[in-house]
This record gives C-alpha cells, sequence and structure tokens, in this order.
C-alpha cells in the first residue's frame, strides 16, 4: 500500500492529538496542518479507504493498528531527527523541528538507525569534541542572529 507523505503527517498528527488530548477531532487537525475542515474530511476518508484510520461522519476518529503503526513510526522519526539537529549539529531549535518535519518523510529507515548510532556513539567516545564543535556552532548561531 503507497501512503504519501501528506498522508504520513495526517497520521502522525492524528498520532499526537490523540497522545495529547485523548480524542481525534476534524478541526484540531485541520488547526495543526494548517488546512480547512472539508480538506481533512478528504484525508480522513482516503485514509479509512486504506484501513489506516475508523472514521465516520460525526463520529469518534480512531487509528487503526496499522495506522498508529506508520504514525508512531514517523513521530520517532521526527523526534530523533529533531535531537540530532539540535544536540549533535547545534542548529537552533526552530530550524532543527522545521527540517525533521520535512526530513522525517523521506529518510529511509537505515538512515535513521544510522544517525542514532551515530549520536549515541559521539555522545559516548567524543563527547568533548561535540561540546567544543556545539560551543562554536552556538557562537556561529548568536553572530547570525544579530
Amino acid at each position: 500500500m503507497e501512503i504519501t507523505k501528506r498522508e504520513e503527517e495526517y497520521l502522525e498528527t492524528m498520532y499526537l492529538l490523540h497522545k495529547n488530548k485523548g480524542v481525534i477531532r476534524v478541526k484540531d487537525i485541520a488547526k495543526a496542518l494548517h488546512v480547512k475542515p472539508p480538506s481533512v474530511v478528504d484525508a480522513l476518508k482516503k485514509l479509512s479507504e486504506k484501513g489506516l484510520v475508523e472514521y465516520e461522519k460525526y463520529d469518534r476518529i480512531l487509528l487503526t493498528e496499522k495506522g498508529k503503526e506508520i504514525a508512531e513510526s514517523t513521530y520517532l522519526k521526527h523526534k530523533l531527527l529533531t535531537e540530532f539537529f539540535i544536540e549533535v549539529l547545534g542548529i537552533p531549535p526552530e530550524i532543527a523541528e522545521q527540517d525533521a518535519c520535512q526530513f522525517e518523510h523521506y529518510v529511509h529507515d537505515i538512515t535513521v538507525e544510522r544517525i542514532r548510532e551515530f549520536a549515541q556513539f559521539i555522545r559516548e567516545q567524543c563527547p568533548y569534541v561535540l561540546k567544543q564543535f556545539l560551543k562554536e556552532k552556538l557562537s556561529e548561531n548568536e553572530k547570525a542572529s544579530e
């Protein structure tokens, strides 16, 4: 089954809404993704046809097991990439967040695993070098924002 990057975004958004609010509503999805409610309804219908959500008009919205699996995977990639960009590369948080949101949909699972392994390695084996690198990047970021 082919899942588009946009569908992944919808699933991730629904996963986070359920995790944080306990309920998934059309208006909350629309607000989070900066789209109109009718666009959300169209997406929900397509996701429902693919067996990724349970959706009936005026009823609750639920992720199926497969939908939740995709959503969690996307969210964990997002989280890992954001942390890597901030903590290892020294990228400002707001930029790291934006980049992770884009990158998470295109990066292969093998690449994600290598990033995780590299981050762990550099933190454990080269903490001093990492601190020096981050110190330099922080200084560069501060100069760039002046």
